[in-house]
């Protein structure tokens, strides 16, 4: 069986030697924005919900479609 592609190496591995899981290191390595800096993304608050709710299914967050639109942008921040 193939080991799962990971899209940011270098950052899965700075996650991991964080002591981040193999799970979390590899969602966050995954992210469509993985490895960019800049912090120009706006605050979750300014986000619409069903953003939010495409961000929380890219991270893979259990109980999405259930969620309010302040219950996602917590799940996000603590995911």
């Amino acid at each position: 069986m193939d080991k799962p592609r990971i899209k940011n190496e270098d950052q899965y591995e700075a996650l991991r030697d964080k002591g981040y899981s193999k799970e979390k290191s590899a969602r966050i390595a995954n992210t469509p924005n993985s490895g960019k800096k800049g912090g120009k993304a706006s605050p979750y608050e300014e986000w619409t919900k069903d953003e939010l709710y495409e961000q929380a299914k890219n991270v893979g967050i259990d109980g999405r479609s259930n969620m309010k639109k302040s219950e996602l942008i917590s799940a996000l921040r603590n995911n």
